[in-house]
């Protein structure tokens, strides 16, 4: 009889392992499907993709808009040929990128050169 009460309990604590056991994957689960039914429950429509697209493209243009804008207001500025060798001969570069960093600088060739410099 003393076999048979060891056993029984062997029986019940295995089952209480295998019950605890199935409990903790199960909460697990359950955190699982909480954040997947959030998820399945989000859903993009094709109206949304096309406003999104076209406040890009709005975006975009008006980018460019104000790009044009700025390059006609450098075109504006007047710089000297000599100031422009200058800065080319001393940072010793092309002579498009010391012309336009002299025009974005009002043709101050001293802060042209700083910011070239820095």
């Amino acid at each position: 009889m003393a076999d048979e009460e060891i056993n029984g309990d062997t029986d019940d604590i295995q089952h209480d392992k295998a019950q605890k056991k199935t409990a903790k994957h199960d909460s697990g689960v359950a955190d699982l499907e909480k954040v997947t039914d959030y998820a399945e429950e989000k859903e993009i429509s094709s109206q949304d993709i096309s406003g999104a697209l076209s406040l890009i493209g709005d975006r975009r243009n008006k980018e460019a808009a104000e790009r044009l804008e700025k390059e006609k207001e450098l075109q504006k500025v007047l710089v000297k040929k000599d100031d422009i060798e200058l800065i080319v001969r001393e940072m010793e570069i092309s002579r498009t990128i010391a012309e336009r960093t002299l025009r974005e600088h009002r043709g101050d060739v001293v802060a042209a050169l700083t910011t070239l410099t820095n």
